[in-house]
């Protein structure tokens, strides 16, 4: 169950006892032999991706969220952006979330950037005059000037993901949620990414994010939640959990 309301004394985002499974279909095929008998009974799977994890963010906070490939991690962010349902246990967000969870995710590939950022803005919560009134300051930001007018099918990995952060930060969120792209583009475009950041902080916004880069999380995070087979193996301070995860 997902509940969302506004309340200043209560925590950005609440994760209580979520699990969340997939059911995976096997056919078995694997030769000649056994693709000749395609219409056998299909064995089916269930793949327990999160296994009762519990965690508060308050307010202002600047989460990690660190483990292996296949920990749960993406799973966990795509669950708090409502891109999948819990199977159970209960998500409370308190304020608009903007989720940046993969290069070019939610962008049209045969829209221009400009049509897409309005959207996208819009499906982020701005009404139309909103978005239209910050698509300069979007684009300047991305440094997409020149190919604006472009379907983002023509667009590199690096220009979506400037395109998606630049979106994100500009729709007035409270709750930032980051996978494996909080920094993109060159260095210059990187530590540019690293000043908003810190101006969305410093505005007293939540930010929940992903990432193999330890650098990354030592300069921004205020707390590491390490997850190990779909559960919380560690929550403290980013010296502390870096540590005991590097040691594993």
């Amino acid at each position: 169950m997902e509940v969302c309301r506004a309340s200043v004394s209560e925590p950005a985002l609440s994760v209580a006892n979520l699990h969340k499974e997939f059911l995976l279909s096997h056919s078995g095929v694997g030769s000649l032999k056994t693709l000749a008998l395609w219409w056998r009974p299909r064995r089916l799977e269930h793949l327990h991706v999160l296994r009762g994890m519990s965690f508060d963010v308050p307010r202002g906070q600047c989460v990690a969220i660190v483990g292996r490939n296949g920990a749960g991690k993406s799973t966990l962010l795509s669950l708090l952006a409502r891109v999948y349902k819990p199977t159970s246990g209960e998500i409370t967000v308190n304020g608009r979330i903007a989720p940046l969870l993969e290069l070019g995710a939610g962008f049209h590939p045969d829209l221009t950037g400009l049509e897409n950022i309005l959207f996208n803005g819009m499906i982020l919560g701005l009404n139309r005059k909103q978005a239209l009134d910050r698509t300069a300051a979007i684009v300047e930001f991305a440094e997409l000037k020149h190919h604006i007018d472009a379907p983002v099918r023509t667009y590199s990995s690096g220009m979506q993901a400037r395109l998606g952060f630049s979106v994100a930060v500009h729709v007035d969120a409270d709750i930032l949620i980051v996978d494996e792209v909080l920094a993109v583009g060159d260095h210059a475009f990187q530590e540019k990414c690293y000043a908003r950041i810190a101006e969305f902080r410093r505005a007293g916004g939540t930010i929940l994010f992903v990432s193999h880069d330890m650098d990354a999380v030592r300069r921004v995070a205020d707390r590491v939640i390490w997850i190990e087979n779909g559960a919380v193996a560690a929550d403290d301070g980013p010296a502390q959990v870096i540590s005991a995860y590097e040691g594993a």
